[in-house]
């Protein structure tokens, strides 16, 4: 089946010249969303995603209708490459279901993946490097005594824990942890 998305960022934007292009691209099921590209969890996504199954071509009008991030984008082709669906770009003039399109997509993928190795080796550096200064790194530790006064202020049952919290300056979860 062939499955069409579209999507525009506000309910003032119009979905039609998309929608003819998913229509002339032969769509039997458009899902249609009026929201922002940077979330992942939009309810036609969602649903689409659900409903795809093997041997599906999932077709968009553009590669930032249906994402705004490469890494998001990337993470979808890896899911229509699991459920072994199609994605076309009609825009860009990408489709997997040739070997141009799937080795567009696997560059793609190498650079994030790259880049993500990349950041993970500059932060393991950052932190050798600090270890090196003397810098221990992490989250500071809770002052002793303002955890022994929350205490006695839970254990005297007169405070609820959110005036415990609030008078004390520590979160709820150190609280608990500490009782």
């Amino acid at each position: 089946m062939i499955i069409g998305y579209a999507r525009v960022s506000t309910q003032d934007q119009n979905l039609q010249l998309q929608l003819d292009a998913l229509q002339a691209a032969g769509c039997f099921e458009i899902f249609e969303e009026k929201m922002t590209g940077t979330k992942k969890d939009r309810p036609a996504l969602i649903e689409m995603l659900k409903m795809m199954r093997k041997g599906d071509r999932v077709v968009v009008y553009k590669l930032d209708r249906i994402s705004r991030s490469t890494k998001h984008l990337i993470e979808l082709v890896e899911v229509f490459e699991e459920k072994e669906v199609d994605f076309v770009s009609i825009q860009d003039n990408i489709d997997t279901s040739n070997a141009i399109g799937r080795f567009f997509f696997r560059i793609m993928a190498s650079v994030a993946e790259l880049e993500r190795d990349i950041i993970s080796e500059r932060t393991k550096s950052g932190l050798i490097s600090a270890r090196a200064r003397g810098r221990k790194g992490g989250r500071p530790n809770s002052d002793k005594k303002k955890v022994e006064l929350a205490k006695k202020m839970y254990q005297s049952k007169n405070y609820t824990i959110k005036e415990i919290t609030t008078a004390t300056g520590i979160s709820h979860s150190t609280l608990y942890r500490n009782l």
